[in-house]
């Protein structure tokens, strides 16, 4: 991609995210759920036109989608939401093991990660399940995806702008993980909520700006 083109797509991609920080804590709104939304359907835009694999526009498309539905904070979107973030983990793991320089046997360079997320699996899933009320299904549905993708994310070498994909990878799912204990696990009104917005959107979005440096 031209490099002016790059940026011409960039800056307000990260102009929208910076916004969107600054709204984060507040209540759903049609110019919160936009600036949101736009902060990631930019950088879809900008993987589109460049020569980075089809599945990364795709993958980040979907995410862009599940901002939309997540933003407007009601159990069925939720539920939206949740389909369409599991549909882009698909994606960026597809994305992940069709890569030319992915390698299955750097997994068991990385046995003691995987074991980790195995570990934070288990626990994630018996913390949640009994606190997810209606959503308990979908919730445990998506947690060996959203790992599966960070496992997925270990096949690629640490070289070159590949270095980017597990950092991200990793982000993406601490970010999951500290939104999913905003939602089931903290008390209404619970000091950790003051924080736990400013945590979750950087570490999402940083993580979604990791992937398309890794792969354009």
């Amino acid at each position: 991609m031209p490099i002016p083109l790059f940026w011409t797509l960039f800056i307000p991609a990260a102009a929208c995210a910076i916004l969107y920080l600054t709204m984060t804590a507040r209540g759903a709104s049609p110019v919160r759920t936009l600036t949101k939304t736009l902060s990631v359907a930019l950088l879809a835009i900008l993987a589109a036109f460049s020569d980075a694999p089809i599945l990364l526009a795709i993958a980040l498309a979907l995410c862009a989608a599940g901002d939309a539905f997540l933003s407007a904070e009601t159990e069925q979107t939720f539920m939206a939401g949740i389909g369409s973030f599991a549909a882009g983990h698909i994606a960026y793991i597809l994305l992940f093991l069709t890569h030319s320089h992915s390698d299955l046997d750097l997994l068991s360079d990385n046995a003691w990660i995987i074991a980790a997320l195995a570990a934070l699996g288990v626990v994630m899933a018996v913390v949640l399940a009994p606190r997810a009320g209606d959503l308990r299904v979908p919730v445990l549905l998506y947690i060996p995806i959203i790992l599966g993708m960070g496992v997925a994310a270990l096949c690629l070498p640490a070289t070159g702008m590949l270095v980017w994909a597990w950092p991200a990878a990793a982000a993406f799912i601490a970010s999951d993980l500290t939104l999913a204990t905003e939602k089931f696990l903290l008390p209404e009104g619970h000091p950790a909520m003051r924080v736990t917005p400013y945590l979750i959107w950087p570490l999402y979005w940083g993580a979604q700006v990791g992937f398309l440096l890794a792969f354009t």
